[in-house]
């Protein structure tokens, strides 16, 4: 007997794949409106947000393409509504640092600004700031030179003035100016421009010496104008010598020609009083005027008058008339007969000099 089949039981469907989160369409509407928000935040942040929400659009086969291309569009218009403005001449400002090196703005997106063409080259960046050290301004070159090396320092020297000598001997020499810097390899250096002791220093390295000049001392006392060069402060007072402005006169000792005066100076008036340099002043007793300038006689300087040529000026011969007595020997040379005042050579003795004070 035939028995009817039982009925066959449809096999089940088998199960719709699973949709991820970030696959659905409220998961990319979030993403598009997050860019403006993030981007506020930080325009690096917002420009990738940007780049999840356009990947995920097209990644999705449902939408058209049309629709995706005016997605991407939207994202875009979305960054740049928050994104920071440029400048108008398309190039972000630099700001100063402390080392005096410019930090570069960077556009949208972490890519750097254009800059616009400019006529002229782009200024260099500022080295890197020098090095600080002690302000060895006026100290010796030998004792500056000394604590620079101690404290680090590579050393250098030079002549600061327009001169450019040579230097040998560091105590004499003065530091006027002082400059560091860095060798290739990370050092640090300091360079003293430096002058002779006793020198002024320049304005400015390199510079003329603004020496002192000579002052007029013309008819002042010894004591005055010794005061007064030695007042420059490039001289030492031991440097500064007297002598008699004519050649037949002499200076009494020291002490008792304090108030005689000044006739001629060596630097003359308006000269240069430099260091090392020994000034002569030429003198003569107050009851004598100045030799005139043009009226030299007997070699470079002229002579006092002198009646009987025995070498002693008249001012001071006690016996102008008689050539055997003067002023050293009143009563008669050595070997003279003495009391002659007769200014003839009558004197015994055998002396044979003439034109000296001891005929």
């Amino acid at each position: 007997m035939h028995r009817p089949s039982a009925p066959s039981h449809p096999s089940p469907d088998p199960a719709a794949p699973r949709t991820r989160w970030w696959q659905t369409v409220r998961a990319r509407v979030g993403f598009f409106l997050a860019v403006p928000v993030l981007g506020l935040i930080s325009p690096y942040l917002g420009f990738a947000v940007m780049v999840v929400a356009v990947v995920l659009v097209w990644k999705d086969g449902s939408w058209s393409r049309g629709a995706k291309v005016v997605a991407t569009v939207a994202a875009c218009a979305l960054l740049g509504s928050v994104a920071p403005d440029q400048p108008e001449d398309g190039t972000r400002g630099t700001a100063a640092r402390p080392d005096g090196k410019a930090a570069v703005g960077t556009g949208t997106a972490g890519i750097p600004a254009r800059t616009s063409p400019s006529p002229s080259p782009s200024p260099s960046p500022t080295a890197e700031p020098r090095p600080t050290a002690k302000d060895y301004r006026g100290m010796s070159l030998d004792d500056a030179r000394e604590a620079a090396e101690a404290a680090g320092f590579g050393v250098d020297e030079h002549d600061a003035s327009d001169q450019d000598k040579s230097i040998w001997t560091r105590l004499n020499w003065t530091v006027c100016f002082q400059r560091t810097g860095w060798t290739s390899s990370g050092t640090e250096t300091i360079d003293f421009g430096a002058v002779k002791k006793g020198a002024p220093c320049p304005r400015e390295d390199g510079g003329a010496v603004p020496w002192p000049t000579m002052p007029d001392l013309i008819r002042k006392t010894w004591r005055t104008a010794h005061k007064e060069v030695a007042a420059l402060g490039t001289v030492p007072a031991d440097h500064v010598m007297a002598s008699t402005a004519y050649v037949n006169d002499q200076l009494p000792d020291e002490g008792e020609y304090d108030d005689w005066r000044v006739c001629v100076t060596d630097p003359a008036k308006g000269r240069d009083v430099t260091v090392d340099l020994w000034v002569t002043l030429e003198l003569t007793h107050p009851d004598n005027g100045c030799p005139a300038p043009d009226g030299e006689e007997d070699g470079d300087r002229p002579s006092l008058p002198d009646r009987d040529d025995d070498g002693d000026p008249d001012y001071r011969d006690p016996f102008p008339g008689d050539r055997h007595r003067n002023s050293a020997f009143p009563n008669g040379l050595p070997g003279g007969s003495g009391g002659s005042s007769d200014g003839g050579g009558g004197g015994g003795g055998g002396w044979n000099c003439p034109r000296t004070r001891w005929c």
